[in-house]
């Protein structure tokens, strides 16, 4: 084996791996871009708390109203389970929009209607408590506890950005106004 060969092959291949790792990376960045390009911009309810992160800095914990539903909203052959991944149907309600089903497989939705994925957290007689991934939301610095008090005096909106093929992604938190 010529030791020439053999070292071409390799950089070959070290090229390769850092090629397939570049276009990851861009391919994830542009996924985010491209949700709330190409999303539909949905308005959720939300109250917020100002939790800190050595590591990120501050963000601000949400908690939607979508975030816990009954049980009537279930529509699936078994009750819900923890870890199990579900799609909540949202209809608008006022500025923002609400769940109106939960499903165990994606429904058909209108074109009112919104669809995001979710994951069941609990699951109990009374209640189906839900996450979206969409519960962290990072501010600038010592920014989050002035939204905090401002979630304190009235509920916040949340605007998200749900792209065709089921990606979600927090575009703007606000006040309501008044």
């Amino acid at each position: 084996m010529n030791p020439t060969s053999t070292f071409f092959s390799r950089q070959r291949l070290v090229t390769l791996a850092v090629a397939v790792q570049a276009l990851f990376i861009l391919a994830v960045a542009g996924a985010g871009y491209a949700t709330t390009a190409l999303g539909r911009t949905i308005v959720l309810r939300t109250t917020p708390v100002d939790p800190r992160d050595l590591l990120f800095g501050d963000y601000v914990r949400l908690t939607y109203t979508i975030s816990q539903v009954t049980p009537q909203l279930w529509h699936g052959p078994d009750a819900p389970q923890k870890g199990q991944p579900v799609y909540v149907l949202l209809q608008p309600a006022g500025r923002a929009y609400e769940a109106t089903g939960v499903y165990a497989t994606e429904p058909a939705a209108t074109a009112d209607q919104a669809i995001l994925r979710g994951w069941v957290t609990d699951s109990w007689r009374h209640g189906i408590r839900l996450r979206y991934n969409l519960e962290r939301y990072y501010v600038p610095e010592d920014a989050g506890q002035a939204l905090q008090k401002a979630g304190i005096r009235r509920a916040l909106l949340v605007r998200v950005s749900v792209a065709p093929w089921g990606q979600a992604r927090i575009a703007q938190v606000e006040e309501v106004p008044q």
